[in-house]
């Protein structure tokens, strides 16, 4: 395996439970491919995927567990408080989240056009979005929001 990041795959979530992870893993990753985790014990138990477990030892300063992980979380962060300024509502987390990873996945294409191709293509695939599900309903409700 080579030192570069490939494609990621971010989601909010609302718990670490096992349920929840393993639902993530199978939304996102194909059947067979390697899955590397920490020793969190909710990711045993795995089926149809092989399971890279990274158990958690004492780190050395400035070494981690998953330094691929770390950095995408780093690079997360650092644009969401320059975007953003840290201002970012549970409410819309996830589609920040989904903006971040269409970004870093494409971070290499060298044509313009394949890019704008492939954001046409998903909004053409993506259910409209209103307005009240951009906006807390309780705000429409109170008048708050015209």
């Amino acid at each position: 395996m080579g030192k570069g990041i490939g494609r990621i795959r971010l989601r909010s979530m609302p718990d670490v439970t096992r349920a929840t992870l393993h639902g993530f893993i199978a939304q996102s990753v194909a059947p067979g491919s390697t899955v590397r985790t920490d020793g969190l014990p909710a990711y045993l138990g795995l089926d149809g995927y092989v399971h890279d477990r990274q158990v958690q030892r004492r780190q050395e300063e400035g070494e981690h567990v998953l330094p691929r992980v770390h950095r995408v979380i780093s690079l997360l962060n650092r644009w969401l408080l320059g975007i953003q300024q840290g201002a970012i509502g549970q409410d819309h987390l996830n589609d920040y989240l989904d903006e971040f990873t269409f970004r870093f996945n494409r971070r290499t294409f060298t044509s313009r056009g394949k890019l704008f191709y492939r954001l046409a293509q998903q909004a053409v695939q993506t259910d409209p979005v209103t307005f009240a599900t951009l906006v807390k309903p309780q705000l429409i409700a109170s008048g708050g929001v015209k």
